[in-house]
């Protein structure tokens, strides 16, 4: 059941797609393109327009303007069940009278003759459920229900599959584990996957590219490395995790700072706004290399630690070992270990 998947290509185009529900501009001109194999994940504050995107993807709503492309045939004009789409909702949807098989079944009822033919074995054999076949959705976790929608989704014979907030239903403790196997069931299936989160962890972890949004519009989209180390302005690279937000005048390669002489990440001049992450700057008992600091509180995390320390009137925070012995109220000296981004306008 498994495809060679060519993430070179693009597959599905949304192109220039621009919606509005009254006054309110939920999307406007959004392009972006999913690739054969790839998994590409929609992120954005609420009310940012992704799930909106996904809703006109699907057929559920309709766009003011713009269109979307599946391989070689524009399908905005079309039904949602003539769209060659599929799509796991965020409550899984699944019938709770009917079994494991028999809502897998369901789907098969659109099928073409050879999927009828097979029946569910292989699709449930896709989501490693063999054995379930009898079983209730209330007689399954909600991994396990989440892998009945998924199986009739397959069974129905999409080309690219939608997922709405996937693992928001699922307990924190099973949240990772599912993923992992979710994901390696998704890419065995060789379909373009585009999915909505508001999770960053689980946007970065899940996801071979990434598309921000913002108030309807793009604002970046990359690998999940390149937005978390290279993020085009203070709105992505605060949104996909923690970072410290300094102001410093460039000369070339490299800016006078709060936090001393810092090395760019790309050569500027004049003031900028920059971006390090925490992992990014050293922290050192006092007498070490860099700038004086006071450490104004710790965070504890298990193997790291959070330190928030004052540099002046501003405040940085640093990922450090949960072993360094330091306490608040102590001196130290933080330095910049790596390049800090400029960040556009």
């Amino acid at each position: 059941m498994t495809h060679p998947a060519n993430t070179d290509r693009p597959f599905l185009r949304i192109e220039g797609v621009s919606k509005r529900f009254g006054d309110m501009a939920a999307l406007k001109d959004v392009s972006l393109d999913l690739r054969e194999g790839e998994i590409h994940a929609l992120i954005g504050p609420s009310g940012c327009g992704k799930s909106t995107l996904l809703r006109i993807v699907a057929g559920f709503e309709t766009a003011d303007e713009g269109s979307v492309h599946l391989g070689q045939r524009r399908i905005d004009t079309l039904k949602p069940e003539a769209r060659g789409i599929g799509i796991v909702f965020q409550d899984y949807a699944l019938f709770p009278h009917l079994t494991t098989a028999q809502n897998v079944a369901f789907a098969l009822k659109y099928a073409n003759v050879s999927r009828r033919t097979a029946g569910t074995a292989p699709f449930l054999r896709m989501v490693r459920l063999e054995g379930f076949e009898n079983r209730f959705p209330d007689e399954l976790s909600g991994g396990q229900q989440q892998r009945v929608a998924l199986a009739r989704t397959f069974a129905a014979g999409p080309r690219a599959i939608l997922l709405d907030e996937p693992f928001s239903n699922l307990d924190a403790s099973l949240r990772e584990t599912t993923r992992r196997e979710i994901r390696d069931i998704l890419k065995a299936s060789g379909l373009g996957i585009l999915f909505v989160t508001h999770d960053r962890e689980e946007a970065l972890s899940f996801a071979d590219r990434i598309t921000v949004l913002r108030q309807g519009r793009i604002e970046q989209t990359g690998l999940p490395k390149d937005l978390y180390f290279r993020p085009a302005n203070a709105f992505v690279a605060a949104f996909l995790g923690s970072t410290n937000l300094l102001d410093g005048v460039a000369s070339g390669a490299s800016a006078e700072t709060p936090l001393g002489r810092v090395s760019l990440d790309r050569p500027a001049s004049g003031p900028v706004r920059l971006s390090l992450r925490p992992e990014s700057i050293r922290i050192a008992p006092e007498g070490g290399e860099g700038v004086p600091a006071t450490v104004a509180s710790l965070v504890f995390k298990g193997h790291d630690a959070s330190a928030f320390v004052r540099v002046g009137e501003t405040t940085f925070e640093v990922l450090t070992t949960a072993s360094l012995d330091i306490e608040p109220g102590q001196c130290v000296h933080v330095a910049a270990r790596s390049c800090a981004v400029v960040l556009e306008e």
